[in-house]
């Protein structure tokens, strides 16, 4: 279990990372912008948050544990979503593709957030998006032969597996502070919160999943280990083991 000054000590130094060559021109083509372009602006809409209701609830829970560290670290894990939805908007840009204002998916997330004080419910989201987003982005790096939007991809990905990581930490220790009864019936509601939002996603961007070789089945078992290894693992009992 990491400290959130770890975090803060992370983020800061992953920010130095320049994993994309922009020099390169990209290489794609027409068959491929129409399989993954509705998919990447909306996601790219997703990334540009300003996460004005994340840092309020970081706010009163990092004075509520005495953690400032925690509310810096989440600061800084909102400024590093905020880098990849540029770096998908310069890649758009660098296209001459539009970025769009509107997405269904998006503004229903956004309603959503709006809805939400909880810590708790936030740490939930997050780790339930980023999940997605770990199976998304693979898709789409594998969607297309264009070595720069590979390379974006990769970069994602990357900072994706710390953000999940990140999350499941903190998760475990709000979890923990719960009382038999709460935990109980919480397992149930995080699990239906889960895949709720993961089927939600599959319907929003099931053209570029197939686009990117993962069919409903294989994304669902994706979805369904990642379950295992972050929420389930704090919440049942015997852990990551156990996976029906």
């Amino acid at each position: 279990m990491h400290t959130s000054n770890y975090w803060v000590a992370h983020f800061r130094a992953n920010a130095g990372q320049h994993r994309i060559n922009w020099e390169q021109s990209p290489l794609i083509s027409i068959d491929e912008i129409s399989r993954i372009l509705p998919s990447l602006q909306a996601w790219q809409l997703g990334e540009t948050s300003e996460g004005k209701q994340l840092i309020a609830a970081a706010t009163r829970y990092a004075a509520k544990t005495k953690d400032p560290a925690y509310l810096e670290a989440i600061k800084l894990f909102i400024k590093e979503e905020q880098k990849h939805g540029n770096n998908l908007g310069k890649y758009l840009d660098v296209l001459d593709l539009p970025r769009i204002k509107r997405n269904w998916g998006d503004s229903l997330f956004r309603f959503a957030r709006h809805l939400n004080t909880s810590m708790e419910m936030w740490t939930l989201a997050v780790i339930t998006v980023e999940s997605t987003a770990q199976v998304f982005y693979q898709a789409l790096k594998n969607a297309t032969n264009c070595p720069l939007l590979k390379e974006i991809c990769t970069d994602i990905l990357i900072d994706e597996a710390y953000h999940i990581t990140f999350q499941t930490e903190r998760m475990d220790m709000i979890f923990a502070n719960k009382s038999s009864f709460s935990k109980a019936w919480r397992g149930m509601a995080y699990k239906i919160f889960y895949y709720a939002t993961i089927l939600t996603v599959w319907m929003a961007h099931r053209r570029l999943f197939n686009a990117g070789g993962v069919g409903f089945m294989a994304y669902f078992k994706k979805m369904r280990y990642k379950y295992a290894k972050t929420i389930k693992s704090i919440t049942h009992p015997s852990g990551f083991i156990q996976f029906a």
